[in-house]
């Protein structure tokens, strides 16, 4: 390693590091925020009704039937 090289941090990477330091719950209140909504389970049964009442949709969403 030269000399002059010196280890770079951007400025996004030296924010979220100092942020860390001040609040050391971040991570964790972050888990509990995302199990809040994706981290969920799926009923089945009701995903298969959402597919079957699924209607098909025309080609050409714009245009009127004609009949």
């Amino acid at each position: 390693m030269p000399w002059f090289w010196k280890p770079y941090t951007s400025d996004v990477t030296s924010f979220i590091e100092t942020l860390k330091a001040k609040r050391p719950t971040l991570e964790d209140e972050q888990r509990r925020g995302r199990s809040l909504l994706w981290d969920r389970q799926i009923d089945r049964g009701a995903q298969a009704e959402y597919g079957d009442a699924n209607v098909p949709q025309q080609p050409y969403v714009y245009q009127t039937r004609q009949r």
